[in-house]
């Protein structure tokens, strides 16, 4: 039974629907085929709206990163018009925006990702007594923790956004509420509390000291929290030794700022980091259903090919960067950023270790950072810029979601929506191969898996792929 073909999916714990052919020669995996196997068609239901009509649209692509789609589409809407947003407007997007971002990685780390390592294949493993009493779904100690948390968190939004998701308060001149100085208080001391769990619960040590670690080592032999008992199960399975991808790591820079962005732009690789060159993106449409020719997002048209025709095997379209496969991430916008620790870690690949070890990073960074942009809030300041979109125009709006660069084009003709295009992480991580056969990211991650006899569902491909927190419903729009 070493050499076979498996159809792996749907998968559980990711978001939106997933499946993945698997060709297994010597019980491991020799070639790996993403598939988004549900089209949701967002782009073409923009065509010939009004503009602003993005705002409210766009959202809806997603039910865990909406703040990330509304910040796209009124920094596209926002270029469209030659607008940019208060400066105390644009500190709080970035306050909306981050607190969903540190959300979605304690959700992926506790909920989606950790829960594997309760599995009863786990059990003569030292580790797995604790891993149960943590992580098991719906019942695991730091499962509840996490969900408490995180509800509290999100008061933030609701205050200040009104609602999440789907809230309306970002837009291309700033945010529909001023906060006044009573708000200030609460969320400051919100943050205070989460800083606590944080604390206690997941690193079990001040948050500064984590974030300052500056080694791949530093990393990996953390000990407290429910990181520490990670980097052991990591160390135990070699974790660091699986799911290499591409090596290239791509980050737009998150949360956009008049000083600039918090966690800096640009494309790494082999060591090098060059600034992003956004015009050398092209979709290519070879193993997509969908027909059309490969174009600039700009320029680019969404058109299913309801024959589903060979070879296209996925409704995600395959974006490429100067014709080459990109990695986006949490991770990935670390390394971009040049934290030391994550520099470190791309040394020696992009693996699974390295994937989760760059969100729970950021997670004690971001933290640190909502703490700074709350205690900046001026509420006797100007929060809304007027602006006022053109008959004719176009935008670009580049940002950082939780998984990575996420982009939003738009083309304006009289007064219309005339185009609109979104590439999304996952559109990068989990596309198809393209018309030179290069395999998407989490396809070539996936080659060398280990695949047991008995396997139906591979543990090795579940970690590699959940390592990634795949958003499918982004990816297809």
């Amino acid at each position: 039974m070493s050499d076979r073909n498996l159809l792996v999916g749907p998968f559980n714990r990711v978001e939106g629907d997933l499946e993945i052919r698997l060709e297994v020669v010597d019980n491991k995996v020799a070639a790996a085929y993403a598939n988004s196997p549900l089209y949701r068609g967002f782009e073409p239901m923009l065509l010939g709206k009004a503009p602003i009509d993005a705002l409210t649209i766009t959202p809806r692509i997603c039910g865990i990163c909406s703040i990330s789609q509304s910040a796209a589409a009124a920094a596209a809407l926002g270029a469209a018009a030659g607008t940019q947003p208060a400066p105390q407007g644009a500190l709080v997007a970035a306050l909306l925006h981050g607190i969903e971002n540190v959300c979605d990685h304690l959700t992926h780390f506790n909920l989606f990702f950790a829960a594997d390592f309760a599995r009863p294949a786990y059990s003569e493993r030292p580790w797995h007594d604790q891993a149960l009493k943590r992580f098991t779904a719906m019942q695991g100690s730091a499962v509840r923790q996490a969900v408490s948390a995180r509800a509290e968190l999100l008061h933030i939004v609701g205050l200040l956004g009104g609602k999440w998701p789907h809230t309306l308060a970002i837009q291309p001149g700033g945010v529909t509420r001023a906060p006044s100085a009573r708000d200030r208080i609460r969320i400051l001391s919100t943050l205070t509390a989460f800083r606590r769990y944080l604390e206690t619960e997941l690193f079990g040590a001040p948050l500064e000291a984590f974030a300052e670690l500056d080694s791949a080592d530093a990393i990996s032999t953390w000990q407290t929290g429910d990181a520490g008992l990670f980097m052991e199960i990591a160390a135990d399975l070699e974790l660091e030794k699986m799911g290499f991808g591409p090596g290239r790591y791509l980050s737009y820079g998150a949360y956009p700022l008049p000083e600039g962005r918090s966690f800096g732009p640009g494309l790494w690789e082999n060591g090098a980091l060059s600034p992003v060159t956004t015009g050398d993106i092209r979709e290519d449409l070879s193993h997509a259903w969908m027909l059309g020719e490969d174009k600039h997002p700009s320029q680019g048209q969404t058109i299913p090919d309801e024959d589903m025709k060979d070879p296209a095997y996925s409704w995600c379209k395959a974006p490429r960067l100067a014709g080459k496969p990109i990695e986006t991430g949490a991770f990935a916008r670390q390394v971009v950023d040049g934290h030391p620790a994550a520099l470190d870690l791309a040394a020696r690949g992009s693996s699974v270790l390295s994937r989760v070890a760059g969100r729970l990073l950021e997670i004690a960074r971001t933290q640190l950072l909502l703490e700074q942009w709350a205690t900046a809030i001026r509420p006797e300041a100007v929060f809304m810029e007027t602006s006022s979109l053109p008959e004719h125009g176009e935008g670009e709006g580049l940002v950082e979601a939780a998984r990575g660069a996420l982009g939003h084009w738009i083309q304006i003709e009289n007064g219309r929506i005339a185009g609109y295009q979104i590439i999304a992480p996952t559109t990068w991580n989990f596309s198809p191969r393209d018309k030179t056969g290069q395999p998407g990211p989490v396809e070539a991650a996936l080659e060398g898996a280990v695949v047991g006899d008995e396997e139906e569902t591979p543990l090795s491909v579940q970690h590699i792929v959940r390592s990634f927190d795949p958003c499918m419903v982004c990816t297809v729009h």
